[in-house]
């Protein structure tokens, strides 16, 4: 470390450690980057805010933070052996920590608190460690927050302010010399309890309703509460200090006794190793990939279904945001899939950037120009943009139907969705699962007690058993999104997620595409105006099928069915019935039926035999039969008709409206536009202005890169040595470790005196903003108001007013540079 002394700070302690370490400490905790911290005392001022140690505890795993808790209630500055004996016991009792749980911690105690010493939360040598004193303050026991170790208050602690008088009759009951000097008296009632025969010999005269009571408060919480008039078994132990008041009402076990009960240890369980996570099935690796596979190319056509039935124009947008439960409802049972599954669909796509709000008045949902490019790409190719968004996003549909913190229900898309936890979660969920064999499904239990164990505090609210902590709600979604991704099949991580995980979407892709299935150029059409479609779709075709029927079944393979609906919306797009009879022509390997053929040959007859226009609305038809017949229809009312002319009808509604009346009073009536022209509807043209994917919210700062890291070290280095070189001294005004102070007459003379003679000088300077910092230069040139030189500091050259300049001073002699 290049100390010959120990550290007497946390700032002494870092300015020892070399480059890299301080760059492992700026990783493993980036909020000390935000600003850059001008020297190294201001990086341990920061290192110890409440705000900073908090984010650090709740990033050490189980065994690190049991330590921090041990060294919480040990003495500071605390020795090793004492640090190891907290966790161990003292060797009193024959349970489990002897033997191989013993050796356990023995041997992962050194990396814990190597975690320690490198996020700064511990300093100091194994002689005399020292747990940094915002961490103790918030592991230390007290009434309003108990120690995690369920330890009390010390003896000294728990009698500050208790009269010399009680103390001497405590002191009596337990056998010891009377003393005046409550301290003394302090001290010997805490040497009893840490006395292993003596107080052996105490504990062997209590009755035993009082040995009772303290086996309630051994392991905490600490404190109960009492009656006015004690029962005798607490009255025995109040007499001898065994429970000390903390109110009129409350007792506590002070922490040595405890301690001895509980065979000198701070935990009831140390956890020095992580939990195995168990295997639930064993499966073949090759059938976890066919699976898989399966489930990817499903999850590519559902987004594809998805946002196809959006293609005209999705859904409104709620005024809070996000979807109506009515439209989740609706876009459900179009996929065929609940609503928590449609809910994650959605979300999914959202995530990829293929879906937005197109911002307009009427705020919709809709396709963004991105979602055409998407489906050009291979399935394989799709499938990996799917799941690399996946993988990132902070969006957690799993929370949809629940309520926020206001109890206003949280809906698709809507906001308050995002949690910042959720894409770490999956990939530590997805790295567990790629330590295990191939083909292995694990057990849900054994996984979420490893993410437990792995960060305890992010779910403090999870007791054994218990699920419901966020990380382990995000967890168990996690496994049940990466089996409907295809991630996962049947349960085991597929060949291809590994290569995502590892190399990268490239190469996922390639071990992906050849377990896809190849897309099918024909369907096999039958006499029940059915078609059936043995495996997926050229896309040219799957397009054109969809335009002319509708989907009646998914599966290993579609079935499609015509109805007079489904052939009237090709011709609507513009296709004619020739058309429609040479792509089944083309396409089928099965004769075309007849029934199919009368079919499109009936409707193409009837289609756009009724034209519709705006006047409001108007029907137009040559055949004046058709039009006495619509009016003598009882349903037509609502549309409101009359004659304007005997081949025309006019309404008091509009003209989809009336197209959609017609319709359903089984018509096939025809737009027309101002010129009289038939108006093709085509599928499919509404898209959103140009939409980047939604960013995901950081889980505070970003992890920064090796080049800042380097950067800030380096900055870090030198402005520790601003602060602390060695300069003359410029008079008794100016205290130890506060900027120079001269006048500007004397600044001025100073810096060209430096300029001259090209030597350094320390300069007191304050910035734009108010900042105030020490700085080394080099004048090189001094002119107009300004000076020229050479920041040590910043190791860069840099220009600064003189007026900002507080004050000058020469570095001393052997300091000079």
């Amino acid at each position: 470390m290049g100390m010959t002394t120990p550290p007497r700070t946390l700032a002494e302690a870092l300015r020892a450690r070399d480059d890299e370490s301080l760059a492992g400490l700026l990783r493993a905790r980036p909020d000390l980057l935000n600003p850059v911290p001008n020297d190294i005392t201001q990086l341990a001022t920061r290192a110890g805010t409440r705000a900073s140690v908090v984010r650090a505890l709740e990033h050490l795993d189980r065994f690190a933070l049991q330590t921090a808790e041990a060294l919480a209630v040990a003495p500071d500055p605390a020795p090793y052996d004492t640090l190891l004996s907290l966790l161990t016991g003292d060797g009193r009792d024959d349970g489990e920590l002897h033997g191989d749980a013993g050796a356990a911690i023995v041997d992962a105690l050194p990396g814990a608190l190597g975690t320690l010493r490198e996020q700064a939360l511990v300093w100091g040598e194994d002689e005399r460690l020292h747990l940094v004193r915002t961490a103790r303050e918030l592991l230390a026991p007290s009434p309003q927050h108990p120690s995690p170790t369920g330890l009390g208050p010390t003896v000294a602690e728990a009698t500050a302010g208790m009269s010399p008088g009680r103390l001497q009759e405590i002191l009596t009951a337990a056998g010891l010399p009377a003393t005046h000097d409550p301290v003394s008296a302090v001290t010997a009632l805490a040497g009893l309890f840490t006395d292993r025969a003596r107080m052996g010999e105490l504990l062997d005269t209590a009755p035993m309703e009082a040995l009772s009571v303290l086996d309630r408060l051994v392991w905490g919480p600490p404190y109960g509460e009492v009656t006015p008039n004690p029962t005798p078994p607490v009255k025995w132990l109040r007499d001898r200090g065994l429970l000390l008041p903390v109110s009129t009402r409350t007792v506590v076990l002070p922490r040595e006794a405890a301690l001895h009960l509980r065979a000198g240890r701070a935990h009831r369980v140390p956890e020095p190793r992580p939990p195995v996570v168990t295997a639930a099935a064993e499966r073949d690796p090759q059938a976890v990939d066919s699976a898989a596979a399966g489930q990817a190319f499903l999850s590519v056509s559902t987004v594809e279904e998805l946002l196809k039935s959006w293609n005209g124009g999705g859904p409104a947008i709620l005024r809070a945001g996000g979807l109506s439960v009515r439209e989740l409802k609706k876009t459900a049972a179009v996929l065929d899939v609940s609503e928590p599954v449609a809910a994650f669909w959605i979300e999914l796509a959202h995530a990829a950037g293929l879906l937005a709000s197109d911002g307009e008045t009427d705020e919709r949902y809709a396709p963004t120009p991105a979602y055409d490019d998407w489906t050009e790409l291979p399935a394989q190719d799709r499938w990996v943009r799917l799941a690399t968004a996946w993988l990132a996003a902070t969006r957690t549909p799993g929370l949809v139907g629940g309520q926020d913190a206001k109890g206003r229900a949280l809906s698709t898309l809507g906001p308050d969705l995002d949690r910042s936890a959720a894409p770490e979660v999956r990939h530590r969920v997805l790295a567990l699962l790629a330590a295990l064999p191939p083909g292995t499904a694990p057990d849900p239990e054994t996984l979420l007690a490893r993410l437990r164990w792995e960060r305890p505090l992010r779910g403090a609210s999870a007791s054994a058993g218990d699920t419901t902590d966020l990380r382990s709600r995000i967890a168990l979604w996690t496994l049940n999104e990466s089996e409907l991704l295809g991630i996962t099949g049947r349960g085991a991580l597929a060949s291809q997620s590994r290569a995502l995980l590892s190399t990268g979407p490239a190469e996922a892709a390639a071990a992906l595409a050849p377990l896809l299935p190849e897309p099918l150029d024909h369907v096999l059409l039958q006499a029940d105006l059915t078609a059936v479609a043995p495996g997926p779709l050229e896309r040219p075709l799957a397009d054109m099928l969809a335009a002319v029927a509708d989907i009646e079944s998914k599966g290993g393979a579609t079935v499609y069915r015509f109805t007079p609906g489904s052939v009237r919306r090709a011709l609507d797009a513009g296709q004619s019935a020739a058309d429609l009879h040479a792509f089944l022509a083309a396409h089928s390997r099965t004769p075309v039926p007849q029934p199919l053929s009368y079919l499109i040959d009936d409707v193409a007859r009837r289609h756009g035999h009724l034209r519709i226009g705006a006047a409001s609305s108007y029907v137009r038809c040559d055949d004046e039969a058709v039009l006495n017949e619509i009016l003598a229809d009882k349903r037509s009312a609502p549309l409101r008709l009359r004659r304007l002319a005997p081949t025309a009808l006019a309404a008091q509604i509009d003209p989809a409206s009336l197209l959609d009346g017609l319709r359903e009073l089984g018509y096939a009536p025809a737009a027309e536009s101002a010129d009289g022209d038939v108006l093709i509807t085509r599928a499919g043209a509404r898209r959103t202005p140009p939409r980047a994917a939604p960013v995901p919210v950081p889980e505070g700062p970003p992890l920064p890169d090796p080049t800042l890291l380097g950067a800030a070290v380096r900055a870090i280095r030198a402005g520790d040595t601003a602060a602390t070189i060695v300069h003359k001294d410029t008079g008794p005004s100016t205290p130890a470790g506060a900027l120079p102070r001269t006048t500007s007459a004397e600044t001025l003379v100073t810096v060209q005196a430096a300029a001259m003679t090209g030597s350094a000088i320390w300069i007191g300077y304050v910035n734009a903003e108010g900042a105030a910092s020490q700085r080394v230069i080099a004048p090189v040139r001094v002119e107009g108001g300004y000076v020229t030189a050479y920041d040590h500091t910043a190791d860069e050259v840099r220009t600064y007013p003189l007026h900002r300049i507080t004050g000058v001073a020469e570095l001393a002699d052997d300091q000079r540079t």
